[in-house]
């Protein structure tokens, strides 16, 4: 009966956000490293019978574990790191077992926007978490299933990709009391996700933060109106463009006459 239930609308329902919760519940409180050995456990099995929770739909459910994941990557026990790596490649295969053999195209995107944003909260990067991403690589090396299709590259692709927010970011630390060269690498790096709207936002977004900690108001705006064409243009594309352009256009009178 709960089955059923959980799978209506393709996973996408209040039942299914409840269930979810509560397995995150279990990842957001400190536990043992035995405790979390089951935790993982329980989480291999939730995504492998409710794939389309995850790759269906809203992304909500997928950001969130892809974030709390990547968390224990970074934790202090060497045990719970290989957990969590072997949970996280788990997950990458039945994101591109689900597309066919297509791509991990959700995946990809939602672990890089939960690195550019733990990277703030939690300041991942050290050797502990370049450590979990050389036990992902090898993950997939060593897959004699996935040897003939493209699954390897994209992981490989995905962990390189992350290096390089990360090495960024170090680099951002080293110019975090200088405003100008900081905001400049940020935008070096929002760049860089030019045809990825959603992290180019992330990384917009941040930078309008730093400006307005720095007093540095038009700056902030320009960017949160950046933001806003960014939005309106994928609106448009969707045929949706009317309900955001009213909006937009008010907001960038406004930042114009500061």
């Amino acid at each position: 009966l709960f089955q059923r239930q959980l799978q209506q609308s393709d996973c996408q329902n209040a039942l299914m956000k409840k269930v979810f919760d509560t397995h995150m519940l279990f990842l957001q409180i400190n536990q043992s490293a035995a405790a979390l050995k089951h935790v993982f456990a329980a989480l291999r099995l939730f995504v492998g019978k409710f794939p389309s929770a995850f790759f269906q739909g809203q992304a909500d459910l997928c950001g969130s574990l892809c974030y709390e994941i990547l968390k224990c990557c970074n934790h202090r026990s060497r045990s719970t790191q290989t957990e969590a790596s072997a949970l996280l490649y788990f997950f990458m295969r039945k994101n591109f077992e689900f597309n066919k053999q297509k791509s991990i195209v959700r995946s990809h995107l939602q672990l890089i926007k939960a690195v550019s944003q733990l990277i703030a909260d939690a300041g991942i990067g050290g050797s502990r978490f370049q450590h979990s991403l050389a036990i992902i690589n090898n993950f997939a090396n060593g897959d004699k299933q996935m040897k003939n299709v493209n699954f390897p590259a994209e992981v490989k692709d995905l962990t390189k990709r992350i290096r390089t927010v990360l090495m960024a970011t170090a680099q951002m630390k080293e110019h975090e009391k200088d405003p100008e060269m900081l905001v400049d690498l940020q935008y070096s790096l929002a760049n860089s996700y030019a045809s990825t709207p959603e992290l180019r936002r992330t990384w917009l977004e941040s930078m309008a933060k730093i400006h307005a900690r720095n007093g540095d108001l038009s700056e902030a705006a320009m960017c949160y109106i950046h933001i806003a064409a960014l939005i309106a243009e994928y609106l448009k594309r969707k045929g949706k463009a009317n309900i955001f352009r009213t909006n937009y256009v008010s907001l960038n009178i406004t930042v114009e006459s500061h």
